[in-house]
């Protein structure tokens, strides 16, 4: 997209969805049904942070728990109860509130939909490379190549 065709506002909710719903390698990717990334920075040219309107279906997760060597992330809840789930334990929020991922803390989060009704979020992140991504509950690791996640497993070895 052209800066010249770029909008100047938009409507979030009408921002297509993702046409791949998750970088992730099977069998991995299969567990992210039921998410639904919008992204909206990116219609508007921004390289330094990206944004996206995210929506969980019931029993959906946002990610697999993570925590980056180099990028910071925050989410602000707009609807539903998501439950928060960090190295302290896990933690249910509501819509108003927020929470922030420091990098390089290793305190790995995602949110898990444990409800009946969808659960929608913004979700802020840097791009700051090189990034790392630890996955303390499964055999993956994830690297930021030229700008684009690389899977491997925790030995190193590719998927």
């Amino acid at each position: 997209m052209s800066e010249d065709t770029r909008p100047i506002a938009i409507n979030a909710a009408e921002v297509p969805a993702r046409t791949k719903p998750s970088n992730y390698p099977e069998p991995f990717a299969s567990r992210m049904q039921g998410r639904e990334k919008h992204p909206l920075g990116d219609l508007f040219g921004l390289t330094n942070f990206g944004v996206n309107l995210t929506r969980l279906a019931p029993h959906a997760v946002s990610s697999l728990r993570h925590a980056h060597t180099k990028q910071d992330e925050f989410i602000y809840i707009l609807q539903g109860y998501p439950t928060l789930h960090t190295d302290e334990g896990r933690t249910v929020l509501s819509p108003g509130m927020c929470a922030g991922f420091k990098a390089g803390t290793g305190n790995a989060h995602h949110l898990i939909n444990e409800t009946a009704e969808d659960v929608v979020y913004l979700e802020v992140g840097d791009r700051t490379a090189p990034d790392e991504g630890q996955y303390p509950d499964d055999d993956l690791q994830a690297l930021l190549v030229e700008g684009k996640w690389k899977f491997v497993h925790k030995d190193g070895t590719p998927y």
